[in-house]
C-alpha cells in the first residue's frame, strides 16, 4: 500500500493530476446573470454561496481578475476574533465567528479552525483602563472576554517576557478564548466548491474594465472576456474598491495602504495562542507547520503595491524579541504584503449605493478575514432583498454624511 501511494503521487505529479476531479468548474461566462459578484476572494465567494443557499439565487457569477484567493484572502495572518467595542461591530463579528465555528460542517470542507485564544496585551495605565472597558463592553454583548493579570498571562504563555525592566512592561491582557486562526486558502476553496455545487459560475482571469449603468441602474460589466449583463452587481475587491467604484462614477471615503506580514523558519510547537500588542505594534501566532506568523501595523503611505517598507519589519521584529527573547535567533523565510482599504472610522461599508442594483462591500481595513462568512451572509441578504440586514444596517454608506460613525480604531488593535 505504501509503494502504491508513492507511485500514485509520482504518476499524478508527472501528468499534472489530469485525472483528478476538479473542485469547481471553469465555465465560460453567460450573456447575463441575476447577480454578478466582482472579486473572487473570501468575501465575494461567501456572498455568492449564501445567495444560493439562503436566498435560492443561483444564476450568479463570481468574476476574479486573477486566481481565487490571490488577493488579501491569501495575504493575511488568518486571525479570527469578535472582541470589538461597539455594539454594531460586536454583533457583526460575533455572527461571523459563529459561522466560522460551523463552517467546516456547512461547507463539508476542513477550514482548519483552531480556537486557541486571542490575547491583547496592556503595557501602561491607559491600556489597562481601556482593556477593562472593552472586556466589560464585550461581555455585555454576550461575547466571551476576560481580563488576565501578569501572573495569569505567564501561566498561559510561559515563554513571554514579563520583566518590569523592559521598555514596555506587560501589565495585563484581555483574552477571548473562542478566538484563534483558520486556514485562509481553505476558507476560499471551501466557499468556491460549495458555491459551484449550488450552480454559481466562478470565472477566473476575467478582469472587470468597466461598469455599465444607464438611467441610474446597472446593466452589466465590461470585462476582458467581453460584456456580461447583470441585474444586480456587488463590488467586493478589498484594496481596489475605490478603483471599481470609480468605474461607476462613485467616490468613496476609502484609502488603500500596504500591510505586511512574514513567517519564520518552522520550529516545534511553542506558543499556543495569538498574542497581539498595540503599544509595541506586533502580533504573533504559530502555524500548523511550526512557522511563526507575524504582523504589525499598516505602512503609512497610500499604495496598491503588495509590498512594504523595511522600517516596519525592523520595528516589528524588535518588538517581537522584547516580548519573546528566545525568538531572537530565528530566521525569517518569507515576507509579503496585502492591500487594505480603510474607512475614516475603521469600520466596513456594506451597503446599497445611489445607483440602483449596485452594492458595495469594502473598507474592512485589516479586519477582513475574520469577517469572511458574516460579511458574505449579510451582503447576500442586502443584494437579494435590496434592504440591509439589521446586522449591517449601521454600516451603510450614508453614515459618512449623517455622522453616525462607528469608530473602531482601538479594537482594530495594531491595524490602523
Amino acid at each position: 500500500m505504501k509503494k502504491y501511494s508513492i507511485f500514485s503521487l509520482l504518476r499524478n505529479s508527472i501528468n499534472f493530476h489530469q485525472d483528478w476531479q476538479k473542485a469547481w468548474r471553469s465555465p465560460d461566462p453567460k450573456s447575463c446573470y441575476d447577480v454578478i459578484i466582482i472579486g473572487g476572494g473570501g468575501h465575494g465567494l461567501a456572498t455568492a454561496y449564501y445567495l444560493a443557499k439562503e436566498h435560492g439565487i443561483t444564476n450568479v457569477a463570481v468574476l476574479e481578475k486573477g486566481w481565487l484567493g490571490g488577493g488579501n484572502t491569501g495575504r493575511n495572518t488568518t486571525i479570527i476574533r469578535s472582541n470589538y467595542l461597539w455594539d454594531e461591530s460586536a454583533a457583526l463579528y460575533e455572527k461571523s465567528l459563529q459561522l466560522f465555528e460551523g463552517l467546516s460542517q456547512d461547507l463539508n470542507y476542513n477550514i482548519m479552525l483552531s480556537q486557541r485564544g486571542v490575547l491583547n496585551l496592556a503595557h501602561n495605565l491607559h491600556d489597562l483602563r481601556e482593556i477593562n472597558r472593552r472586556v466589560n463592553a464585550i461581555r455585555l454583548n454576550g461575547i466571551d472576554s476576560e481580563f488576565l493579570n501578569v501572573n495569569q498571562i505567564k501561566a498561559f504563555i510561559p515563554i513571554i517576557n514579563i520583566s518590569r525592566k523592559i521598555r514596555y512592561p506587560i501589565l495585563g491582557a484581555s483574552l477571548q478564548r473562542r478566538g484563534g486562526v483558520a486556514r485562509h486558502d481553505a476558507v476560499a476553496w471551501g466557499f468556491a466548491r460549495a458555491g459551484d455545487a449550488r450552480g454559481v459560475d466562478i470565472i477566473q482571469n476575467c478582469e472587470v474594465t468597466g461598469i455599465v449603468h444607464e438611467k441610474g441602474r446597472v446593466s452589466g460589466v465590461e470585462t476582458t472576456k467581453g460584456f456580461i449583463g447583470a441585474k444586480k452587481l456587488g463590488i467586493v475587491v478589498a484594496g481596489h474598491s475605490t478603483v471599481l467604484a470609480g468605474m461607476a462614477g462613485l467616490r468613496l471615503p476609502i484609502q488603500s495602504y500596504p500591510l505586511q506580514a512574514m513567517v519564520s523558519e518552522p520550529i516545534k510547537p511553542i506558543i499556543n495562542c495569538v498574542v497581539m500588542s498595540n503599544a509595541v505594534h506586533c502580533y504573533v501566532s504559530q502555524s500548523d507547520k511550526g512557522e511563526l506568523v507575524l504582523g504589525a501595523g499598516i505602512d503609512s503611505y497610500n499604495s496598491y503595491g503588495q509590498r512594504g517598507s523595511l522600517n516596519v519589519i525592523e520595528d516589528q521584529l524588535a518588538a517581537l524579541c522584547e516580548l519573546f527573547p528566545l525568538f531572537s535567533r530565528l530566521r525569517l523565510i518569507r515576507q509579503w504584503g496585502g492591500i487594505v482599504d480603510t474607512s475614516p472610522d475603521a469600520s466596513p461599508i456594506i451597503s446599497k449605493t445611489p445607483i440602483d442594483g449596485l452594492y458595495l462591500n469594502c473598507g474592512w481595513g485589516t479586519g477582513g478575514f475574520k469577517a469572511t462568512p458574516g460579511s458574505g451572509w449579510v451582503f447576500a441578504h442586502t443584494i437579494a432583498t435590496d434592504q440591509p440586514h439589521e446586522l449591517n444596517a449601521p454600516f451603510r454608506l450614508e453614515r459618512f454624511t449623517s455622522g453616525a460613525l462607528i469608530d473602531e480604531h482601538g479594537a482594530a488593535a495594531v491595524a490602523h
